[in-house]
């Protein structure tokens, strides 16, 4: 817990301070983004001095401690693909991963209590929703919404508002910035795997995981072998094969060893067709990538399941290597959002391309189940202090950042002990 460094009759604490548990000051330190700053990471992100939210019967008033770093942030800072500044709204506070101290619950509240240690779930609802007061699934009602993306309040502030079903306990043996890194990419990577019935992740399946040494990579690698399944990475450089076989990958795919990435040429164009399968000027296509498949694995199988969210440079190829009968599942669209997929291997080969996006409590329950189990692990590469929370982002932005999840120092005075990668 943060050293308690203040007196309760403060209205504004240094970062790195904290007030005694429970009481709340009136002004507080945050990363806000507003609508005419809209841009790179380095220029949207600028802190202010704003008002603590005032918390309605269901919520929660957390203090943050430390919060994760994801794409979101680059998302919202940009303004793109949503403005995630509302109409008649002033300014937006992006962070959808956190942990943190209760400091004050609604009188509705009754899973937690002041001083509670806790982790921050990203996804809100209304619970007076038809659809989720008859039980389905929130992620399918029209009010759910990424807390820190589509909400206006996140985890980079000294205080965050969220509702009572996002606070999850912090598991103990993790520091502050390794509990804040790890729920977000690790809900969605779980949902992928497990979420979609007859799709869901069996023992002995193989998984084909983009983007395997980054957030959602390095969850969707334990996840899979927690499993009992067969997990094969891609990868942008060799010195990241390493850290994915850690994780349980038994191999992985250097995709610049190909060159057929992009929109797939239209089916009347033949020549084009031709070298997306089979690749031009020294680097291999489609059919090449699918080799390098067997090849790991020692047989001509294909993955039951790829994991997605390059969008519009990959999903042609995944479907293409897809198992007949299996399943691309994505997340997002990274290189793009308007994807030219054949249908034919779709419809012939009975193939399944599901969206995904975030996941519900069960979800929740189920990743943090096995990080508090020590089965997975947040794998946290760097944190970074809070003024540095721009260039952090602009990492990610220009896909520079380290391999794992990162994190940055909100109300943590100093980094606490790392945990080690498996």
């Amino acid at each position: 817990m943060s050293t308690l460094t203040a007196t309760a009759t403060q209205t504004l604490y240094d970062i790195g301070e904290s007030p005694p548990v429970g009481q709340v000051p009136e002004r507080m330190h945050a990363w806000v983004i507003r609508r005419e700053r809209y841009g790179e990471p380095l220029q949207s992100f600028q802190t202010e001095m704003i008002d603590v939210p005032e918390i309605g019967d269901g919520e929660v008033l957390v203090h943050v401690m430390a919060a994760g770093l994801n794409y979101n942030g680059v998302w919202a800072g940009r303004g793109k693909p949503l403005d995630v500044i509302p109409r008649g709204g002033k300014f937006h506070i992006a962070g959808t991963d956190g942990s943190g101290i209760v400091y004050q619950v609604g009188k509705e509240v009754t899973n937690v209590q002041v001083g509670d240690e806790v982790v921050l779930g990203g996804v809100k609802w209304d619970p007076n929703c038809p659809l989720v007061r008859a039980g389905e699934d929130p992620c399918f009602s029209k009010t759910y919404h990424i807390y820190g993306y589509e909400a206006s309040w996140g985890s980079f502030a000294q205080f965050t508002l969220v509702q009572a079903h996002q606070c999850f306990p912090k598991p103990p043996h993790l520091s502050w910035e390794a509990a804040a890194a790890y729920l977000g990419s690790g809900l969605t990577s779980y949902r992928m795997l497990h979420r979609w019935g007859e799709h869901a992740v069996r023992p002995g399946d193989v998984v084909l995981i983009w983007g395997a040494a980054g957030g959602l990579g390095c969850q969707a690698h334990q996840i899979a072998r927690e499993a009992g399944a067969i997990s094969i990475g891609v990868v942008s450089d060799d010195s990241k094969i390493e850290f994915c076989k850690r994780l349980g990958a038994i191999g992985c795919i250097n995709r610049t060893h190909f060159g057929h990435w992009g929109q797939v040429p239209h089916w009347t164009d033949s020549a084009g067709f031709k070298k997306w399968l089979k690749g031009e000027g020294g680097k291999g296509g489609a059919h090449a990538f699918r080799k390098s498949i067997w090849q790991i694995l020692g047989e001509k199988r294909n993955p039951r399941i790829v994991i997605e969210h390059a969008g519009e440079d990959t999903i042609a190829t995944s479907v293409l290597v897809c198992d007949n009968g299996g399943m691309v599942v994505t997340c997002a669209g990274t290189s793009g959002y308007s994807p030219i997929v054949d249908l034919r291997y779709l419809w012939m080969r009975q193939k399944r391309l599901q969206g995904s996006h975030a996941g519900n409590l069960d979800d929740i329950r189920g990743i943090n189940d096995l990080v508090m189990a020590k089965r997975v692990d947040p794998c946290l590469s760097k944190t970074f202090p809070w003024k540095e929370l721009p260039q952090a982002h602009q990492l990610m932005a220009d896909n520079r950042h380290p391999p794992g999840n990162m994190a940055v120092l909100v109300s943590a005075p100093e980094p606490g002990l790392g945990v080690s990668v498996r």
